[in-house]
């Protein structure tokens, strides 16, 4: 009995193990974003689709989504709440019609490459990430020069939240794509707003508070929007207005 325990156990493991990219990405089909243009910009072998209203001005803000987030949908609202900016919205790889398929080292490649594209035609570049985009969005701050970066229903890591839901799982063995933004926060520079769901069904407070706390002594402004999900954040105007406030006049 305890050896068939152990062959379930190690099948389970083994199931994750290969499996776990198709329980972490999960892409949309390609879409239309009226008003914007689409942008194909070349990385790493693949072909980026990346949605851009431009406007005149020096300020740009380019957005990382959540797994399972059709990014064009953020167009209105980012628009009116930020009327200085130009905005890139980016379809990971395999996504919303951009080719290849999903891995953190894709994506941060791709993030990599959309940023080169950018800064060669605005000079203040900021990054928003929400949810895995938040760990994109780091990565990015991480590496290249960012004035402002807003991080929307963060965590401070992908093996962390896998541990919350696979308890009994050696998760941190296993996964392969572990977006570990804690690790990554000291090497940011840039200003921080972190903005919570004060209800989010999907990331635990901790995870979005440890990673406040991974940022320099008052670097991250947080704030808590109270009664929105994971999901829903966008219905209140204390998200956008938050938006507006931090990177409008800056």
């Amino acid at each position: 009995m305890l050896s068939i325990v152990a062959l379930g156990y190690l099948a389970v493991c083994g199931l994750l193990f290969f499996a776990q990219r198709s329980q972490i990405y999960f892409p949309v089909p390609e879409s239309t974003a009226p008003g914007a243009e689409a942008l194909e910009i070349e990385s790493a072998g693949v072909t980026l689709k990346v949605w851009a209203l431009r406007r005149e001005g020096s300020k740009a803000l380019i957005y990382f989504g959540g797994n399972a987030e059709n990014v064009a949908l953020n167009l209105p609202g980012f628009s009116a709440a930020l009327p200085e900016h130009s905005l890139y919205l980016v379809n990971y790889r395999g996504y919303g019609g951009s080719s290849g398929r999903p891995s953190e080292p894709g994506l941060r490649a791709d993030a990599l490459a959309v940023h080169g594209y950018i800064a060669q035609r605005h000079t203040h570049l900021d990054a928003m990430g929400r949810s895995l985009g938040a760990g994109v969005a780091t990565y990015l701050a991480s590496e290249r020069p960012i004035e402002r970066l807003v991080l929307v229903t963060a965590f401070d890591s992908m093996v962390k939240m896998a541990q919350h839901y696979y308890w009994w799982l050696p998760v941190g063995l296993l996964l392969r794509d572990r977006y570990e933004s804690d690790r990554l926060a000291p090497k940011v520079t840039s200003p921080v707003l972190m903005v919570i769901a004060g209800n989010d069904d999907v990331v635990p407070r901790e995870r979005s508070d440890a990673l406040a706390a991974a940022f320099g002594p008052g670097q991250a402004e947080v704030v808590v929007v109270e009664g929105a999900a994971h999901n829903t954040l966008d219905y209140s105007g204390e998200y956008l207005g938050a938006l507006r406030r931090f990177l409008h006049d800056f």
